[in-house]
């Protein structure tokens, strides 16, 4: 089997992550942290025009009918550069969401316009960006509801990450408000793009702290040219190379919808996370001293990490996935890998 992105995957993926690296520089972040703009939306005006946000969506509905193993590289792109704007959760969560229901009630087209739409983790109290979108899906039971912004109340609650503006949401769900039902593909949705953004910001960390070890020296050498260094930096890229074709993975299998691919995603989201929190640990031993404060752009990315390996399940939940595959699905050589066999027996 002939496992690979395509050409046309690779060309929209390199176009993206060209755009993004070059418009959200870690100068670019810090600008914004001391003007306190929430996003440059000139950078989301790039975003919206280059139709990123509706790779998933259906082509009839003005999308490019692209399934998620199209978007994963550029939610890592993402994560690589800690991107503040949504592009990530709304092209990989809200849209085929929208896409998948009966009457969207004319949100697709405006999310896919670059009106933002906030969406609830299952599991998860606070919602991500609730002050600044145009509406909310919220979590009522089993059940989805979409709600206007100004139909609700918010409260923020602060967050590790600067960028991530988290928010306690007041409202009252009705049957008005009620559009479907079935939250397990969004939940899946939402860990497998949070574990791309994770292997992302996972190889930023390494990256940063590559560069910082060539320039500083200590007893007249480059630090980077110790053994001890080397071995350190080395063992956290090895952990985001053996995560990222889990993740890859996961995003083929994800339209299967069975247990067994929803363990992928769990996988996924747990080896992401673990990947990335090694990446930037050691990226900040290998800043020393400096390593610890605000200063060094390093913090930019190892808070991001941080935040995103507890959303959209945390490794608890994952792990309890997986268990529930293992003990009750055929495993072994030729079944532990094959979900469409041991999805056929679920």
């Amino acid at each position: 089997m002939q496992f690979a992105f395509t050409e046309d995957q690779l060309a929209i993926t390199d176009a993206a992550r060209e755009m993004l690296v070059e418009a959200c520089s870690p100068a670019d972040l810090r600008r914004l942290l001391d003007s306190g703009e929430e996003i440059d939306s000139a950078r989301w005006r790039t975003i919206v025009e280059m139709g990123l946000l509706g790779m998933l969506a259906p082509e009839d509905a003005g999308g490019m009918g692209l399934a998620a193993s199209d978007l994963v590289g550029i939610a890592e792109a993402a994560g690589y550069v800690a991107l503040p704007e949504p592009l990530a959760v709304q092209a990989g969560v809200v849209v085929p969401l929208l896409a998948g229901l009966a009457d969207d009630r004319g949100w697709l087209a405006r999310v896919i316009g670059g009106a933002p739409v906030a969406v609830a983790a299952p599991g998860q109290a606070l919602v991500e960006g609730a002050d600044r979108a145009d509406a909310l899906l919220l979590v009522d039971g089993d059940a989805i509801h979409l709600i206007e912004r100004d139909a609700v109340t918010v409260e923020r609650v602060e967050s590790i990450d600067p960028f991530r503006r988290l928010f306690r949401v007041d409202w009252t769900p009705t049957n008005a408000t009620r559009i479907g039902e079935g939250w397990q593909d969004t939940a899946d949705r939402g860990a497998l793009i949070a574990a791309a953004q994770l292997i992302g910001l996972g190889q930023r960390c390494i990256d940063l702290a590559v560069a910082y070890a060539k320039e500083r020296t200590q007893f007249g050498k480059a630090i980077g040219s110790y053994q001890a260094v080397k071995h350190l930096l080395a063992s956290a890229q090895v952990r985001i190379e053996f995560a990222r074709p889990v993740v890859h993975a996961a995003a083929a299998e994800l339209p299967l919808g069975t247990l067994a691919s929803r363990a992928r995603i769990a996988h996924a989201k747990i080896a992401a996370g673990e990947a990335a929190d090694l990446a930037a640990r050691t990226a900040v031993q290998v800043h020393g001293a400096m390593g610890m404060t605000w200063e060094v752009d390093l913090h930019l990315y190892l808070k991001r990490a941080l935040a995103l390996r507890q959303a959209w399940g945390t490794p608890a939940v994952h792990r309890a996935t997986v268990i529930d595959r293992i003990t009750t699905l055929p495993t072994g050589p030729a079944t532990t890998f094959a979900s469409e066999l041991v999805g056929a027996a679920a």
